[in-house]
Formats: C-alpha cells, structure tokens, sequence
C-alpha cells in the first residue's frame, strides 16, 4: 500500500503505538504501510483526549447524544470538545485534509461508536473529533479502512481529491 505523495494524516496517537487511551494502553501500531508512513514524517500523532485537558490512565467515557460523560456520570463534553477543536486547529494549519482515527472512541470512532451505557454494546455514529472534522472537509478513516484511506491518498497525491 505504499506510495509517495506529500500529505499528512492526522492519526490516533494510540494507532501510533502511544499509550494514550484510557486504560493508559495503546492500540500499537496498526500496520506496517502506517509504520512507514510514521516513518516519512507524514502521519501525525494525536490524542484529543489528551490534549483537551484528561489524564491517562482516565475513567472510561461514552457519547450520550452531544454529551460525553464517564461510567460514575461525569460530564467530560468540554474537554472532548476542546480536544476536537484542537485537532481541526492542526489539520487546517498543516494543511491537513485525511485522519486514521481510532474506531469505537467517543472522540475518534467514524462508524461506531459505545452505545452510551456502559454495556460493551456499538451502536452507529461518530466521536466529537470525527464530527467537527467532517464538518469542516476532512476526510475521516478508521483502522479497518487502510486500504480505503491510502487509495485516497493516492488520489490526493495524483490531484483527483
């Protein structure tokens, strides 16, 4: 799945093999097509979670319509969002215009997401990351669609996206 084009993707630092996600675990590094990618500078590590104010290890969260909230009821809504803020400010100052987000997040997921309850069960829907930046034109993958995201990038690469 290699090929040479300039674009950046914005990616789930736990995708990147960063400890990051809730349980303080990673996801490792999902491929090797995305360890070159790491490699050439091209794939950006991020964590809204992280970066929108939570801890790691953190209490786990699921999406409750527009709100986020932890098991014991916690509102964590403001720093979901402020984490989805800040990674639509790095996409549009790197010109970002693809991200590989981790699938099932209350931030990242891009198909499925926890069904808010706490009971392990996916339902349809998107993460708050993956919402603001669809709205705003990005393109958004999970890691069961490598392949989709590097034929886009291709694409992009050849100037037809």
């Amino acid at each position: 799945m290699s090929e040479t084009n300039v674009h950046k993707v914005l990616v789930s630092a736990c995708l990147l093999g960063q400890p990051v996600r809730y349980d303080g675990q990673s996801k490792g590094i999902v491929s090797d097509w995305l360890r070159e990618l790491g490699a050439e500078g091209r794939a950006l590590a991020f964590c809204p979670e992280v970066a929108g104010g939570l801890p790691t290890p953190r209490p786990p969260a699921e999406r409750q319509g527009e709100r986020v909230v932890t098991e014991s009821g916690l509102d964590v809504t403001a720093e979901f969002d402020h984490g989805a803020r800040l990674a639509l400010q790095l996409c549009q100052a790197q010109g970002i215009r693809f991200a590989l987000l981790k699938e099932g997040s209350p931030s990242c997921g891009s198909g499925r997401i926890y069904n808010g309850r706490f009971e392990g069960q996916s339902v349809a829907g998107e993460g708050m990351t993956t919402a603001l930046l669809r709205r705003h034109g990005i393109r958004v993958f999970s890691e069961d669609q490598l392949p989709e995201l590097a034929s886009a990038l291709a694409l992009a690469a050849c100037g037809s996206a």
